[in-house]
């Protein structure tokens, strides 16, 4: 072998890590966010809380070992003909959501604290209430902490490698939100019991997160309770050396649940891969994942994958547009009389941005989307987009409609297509106002297994942060 052809990927390589690290940011974090759409993680302290003295009240000025919080959301809804519903009709909902955030740290270090209330609730609406709407007066987040700031060393721009352990009732959001997320859309939120360990932190080259939980079943007027044997794992890595170019994100998923007197045992181990980045400065970005699933179901073994790929390019505008294309697929079931369970196992995630209208899961699907996303000032944002919706499987079930099977394949795998347009316009610093308007034109499947309806969905949303 010729010593150049030897040297030459020692060489790139070299180039590669110092026109990188040369291209990191003086801001000292290795992070950068994702552009993709919609999939920015809520953060570790909610959005909505702050540290004490950044408020408005005096008399907690010097208290900046105290992160505070406390928000208010209305929503009301107009739903005509909504799929999700066993029979067609106009629904206006109003959903309430107060919470309240208090989170202790570095006075007591390493044992921090953080609680987290909510409170949702919902009224006017003409169909029966359910823990989608409803969880009223609920713990979200009772977590104690240990904290160890400096038993590593810090990175090569000097952030702080911290190792913590939390145990406790939680809510939080990894990857792009599509397998754990907290749901910020829907009136009520993931939560669960549980560890949590993190090796590292955001700001930080790499970092590892553990998990072992149990998800919390959402009681509408009573407290919350662990799911009936029920377990969740996971190990989350992120590479973030190289993330002026792409950040990595491998992680493993496992779903354990122990038979019940209502279900069978099942575990669903599930490695994946997400990437996502920037191509230098040519406007493109891109976010994608793959994820493989095997296991068992009951006596069913378990095959399925999934994934989905985002392209988004920002013009050189003042109101920074972006446009993107996006496709994702999750495998669902050809035979439901066979020892094989294709269906792929969505675990936690959030329903939206899938669909507007909140009919779509990451189970059973093929989707291709596309979308515009404008900011014609600094206060107003503007977003609009096509979706269109089929069935991965067309013998496998339709979750979005109360789960509609068609077991012969012959209602096809056309769910339908769906236009959609938010605005979202801050009036204040602290008060936001949203309109949104999704149609939803019914396909193949769903005049065959559900209703021959297409629905019309409109919102007015307000949040108000109060301190």
């Amino acid at each position: 072998m010729k010593t150049s052809t030897f040297l030459f990927p020692i060489l790139v390589t070299q180039v590669l890590s110092l026109w990188i690290s040369h291209a990191q940011d003086p801001a000292k974090t290795y992070y950068r966010a994702p552009q993709s759409y919609s999939t920015t993680r809520d953060p570790d302290v909610p959005k909505y809380a702050r540290p004490a003295p950044n408020t408005d009240l005096d008399f907690l000025k010097e208290a900046d070992w105290l992160d505070i919080g406390l928000d208010y959301r209305f929503r009301a809804e107009y739903r005509d003909d909504d799929i999700r519903r066993d029979s067609a009709g106009l629904d206006e909902p109003f959903l309430h959501r107060t919470r309240a955030y208090i989170g202790i740290h570095d006075v007591l270090d390493p044992f921090r604290l953080a609680v987290e209330l909510q409170d949702a609730r919902r009224y006017n609406g003409n169909y029966v209430r359910d823990n989608r709407d409803v969880n009223e007066f609920e713990l979200i987040r009772l977590q104690a902490e240990l904290y160890f700031k400096d038993l590593l060393s810090p990175d090569a721009l000097g952030n702080a490698r911290p190792i913590s352990l939390r145990y406790g009732i939680q809510n939080f959001e990894f990857l792009d939100r599509r397998m754990i997320g907290n749901n910020q859309w829907r009136n009520t939120a993931n939560t669960f019991l549980g560890f949590r360990g993190a090796i590292g932190q955001e700001s930080n080259d790499w970092q590892f997160d553990l998990l072992a939980l149990q998800p919390m079943e959402r009681q509408q007027y009573e407290w919350d309770e662990p799911v009936d044997g029920q377990w969740v794992y996971a190990l989350i890595g992120h590479w973030r050396g190289w993330s002026d170019v792409v950040t990595l994100e491998p992680f493993y998923l496992a779903l354990d649940q122990s038979a019940t007197a209502d279900v069978v045992s099942k575990m669903v181990h599930s490695p994946g891969l997400r990437a996502y980045g920037t191509f230098g400065k040519s406007g493109f970005d891109f976010d994608l994942s793959v994820i493989k699933q095997f296991g068992h179901n009951g006596d069913s073994d378990v095959d399925a994958w999934g994934g989905n790929v985002e392209i988004g390019y920002r013009f050189d505008h003042p109101w920074k547009p972006r446009f993107s294309a996006f496709y994702g697929y999750a495998s669902g079931d050809e035979d439901p009389n066979d020892k094989t369970d294709n269906r792929f196992e969505r675990f936690y995630g959030f329903g939206r941005p899938w669909s507007a209208n909140d009919y779509i899961v990451f189970e059973n699907i093929s989707t291709p989307k596309l979308r515009l996303e404008l900011m014609p000032s600094d206060k107003l944002r503007v977003d609009l987009g096509y979706s269109w919706y089929y069935l991965a499987s067309s013998t496998d079930q339709f979750n979005g409609a109360n789960k509609a099977r068609d077991v012969t394949g012959r209602s096809g795998t056309e769910i339908g297509h769906e236009f959609d347009i938010r605005a979202r316009w801050q009036i204040t610093k602290k008060l936001e106002a949203i309109l949104g308007y999704a149609h939803f034109t019914a396909g193949n499947f769903t005049r065959n297994a559900v209703r021959p309806d297409d629905t019309d969905f409109a919102y007015l949303e307000l949040n108000l942060t109060v301190f």
